[in-house]
């Protein structure tokens, strides 16, 4: 069976189709939400504009890849968390498109969310089937998240830790931002970090599985300020969201020991972030940028095993 993915995020537009019966990513197509130079973010009213306008040509790219006749299920992300409250009006787009097609073709829909899609998404990537149904701690580190999760055999999140302020996405895109990159400007500050070679130490505000960020931006304006290159500056910044992650994780591995623990979002495609992390802490795991940023691959896959077509036992 073909499952199709809707995922109309505050980044970005993407679609994914999942093969349940092959256990595979047949195709996926993303396009990011157009932000003006200087500017840190949309409008919920202009990213529901862009996504609405993208979807038709996104869906074209899905047709040219795949027969949509033999779509079996559609999955969509619904709000960001499951989470009482939780709500953005960007995915009504998604939903919208997805609930359409799915009515359309007289298939299953399935709602789910933009976290637990993300989740689902790095596992996968990380070990196919395994980690599905068993416990696990989940960090979903992005632009509007910095959670620490627990995720228990029957998928069900629950936030153990969180930032107190900013999120890490957004101390490295007010970096990027400002020095110069349009947002969101993660590879940016990733390329330049790794463009330093000198010794950084990091520092960290973490109080057991929660922390600070607030005070970084702080931090890399007045490295800035005197007169420190940017390439420095950005290995800082990174080095620093790092070891306040590897924090977090230590508290939670007190009271969770032993479990493995999935790195997912968009900060977490950053090369630096990932050495770091996986030299100092064992059964993490990282996955492909694809997989960790923004994506509908991890909701299709969920509409997939909601529908019970994935994985197939059969074989």
């Amino acid at each position: 069976m073909l499952i199709l993915g809707f995922d109309t995020s505050n980044y970005a537009t993407s679609l994914a189709v999942f093969n349940a019966t092959a256990g595979e990513v047949v195709c996926d197509c993303k396009r990011f939400l157009p932000v003006k130079s200087g500017q840190l973010g949309l409008r919920q009213s202009d990213a529901v504009f862009h996504h609405t306008a993208a979807l038709p040509q996104l869906m074209q790219t899905i047709a040219d890849k795949v027969d949509l006749t033999q779509i079996g299920a559609v999955g969509v992300s619904a709000r960001p968390r499951d989470a009482e409250g939780s709500y953005m009006p960007c995915f009504l787009a998604g939903v919208s498109a997805a609930t359409s097609f799915a009515l359309a073709r007289g298939i299953p829909l399935v709602q789910t969310t933009h976290q637990q899609g993300h989740a689902a998404a790095a596992m996968f990537a990380a070990a196919g089937p395994e980690l599905f149904g068993q416990e696990l701690l989940i960090f979903h580190v992005s632009g509007g998240t910095t959670d620490l999760l627990h995720c228990d055999a029957a998928g069900h999140l629950e936030c153990l830790g969180t930032s107190n302020d900013l999120y890490a996405g957004q101390a490295v895109d007010r970096l990027g931002v400002r020095l110069g990159y349009g947002f969101p400007a993660g590879a940016q500050v990733s390329e330049l970090a790794a463009q330093c070679s000198e010794n950084i130490r990091p520092k960290f505000s973490v109080q057991g599985m929660n922390c600070s960020l607030s005070g970084l931006q702080n931090q890399c304006e007045r490295l800035l300020a005197e007169g420190r290159p940017a390439e420095y500056v950005c290995k800082y910044c990174l080095l620093c969201i790092a070891e306040t992650l590897r924090r977090m994780c230590m508290a939670a591995r007190a009271q969770y020991p032993d479990l493995p623990v999935v790195f997912a979002g968009g900060v977490m495609s950053s090369d630096l972030v990932r050495q770091y992390i996986t030299h100092r802490i064992p059964h993490a795991y990282f996955v492909p940028g694809k997989f960790a940023s923004d994506n509908a691959i991890g909701v299709s896959i969920l509409a997939a095993r909601e529908v019970g077509a994935w994985p197939n036992t059969s074989v």
